[in-house]
């Protein structure tokens, strides 16, 4: 499991994608704070995270990048308003944690194909197995 420093960087980048469009919604609020308490982060550490700076830590391994990156995939779906700044912010992200930019390029473009715009997990690591192969 990540260390604590990690689970708030996780929840930082969370955080500061929830806030690219200048509104933090009801429903992304607890959607971010539903992942902050399954990873073992208390609610008033969790709240400090709006306001404050925390260092940034690049996910370990493959898997842990695409788990962040599907996160974030929820995140920007959970509120059923997507921003074109959004999605090409979601698209630099994958990409600055070293996830292949086909993979990146299909999951945003298949994932309106699914209720609400949530990709399955299956598929999602298909997506990524059949790109890193």
């Amino acid at each position: 499991m990540s260390t604590y420093k990690e689970k708030l960087s996780i929840l930082s980048e969370l955080i500061l994608f929830a806030k690219a469009d200048n509104v933090v919604t009801v429903s992304e609020y607890k959607f971010l704070l539903s992942i902050a308490k399954l990873i073992g982060v208390d609610k008033k550490t969790f709240d400090s995270l709006f306001t404050r700076d925390v260092e940034k830590v690049l996910p370990k391994n493959q898997a842990d990048s695409i788990l962040q990156f599907h996160r974030l995939v929820l995140l920007m779906n959970v509120d059923c308003n997507r921003h074109p700044a959004e999605v090409k912010k979601l698209y630099n992200i994958g990409l600055s944690m070293g996830l292949p930019p086909s993979a990146v390029e299909q999951v945003l473009s298949i994932m309106h194909q699914y209720p609400d715009n949530v990709v399955p997990p299956e598929v999602l690591i298909n997506i990524f197995k059949a790109h890193y192969n």
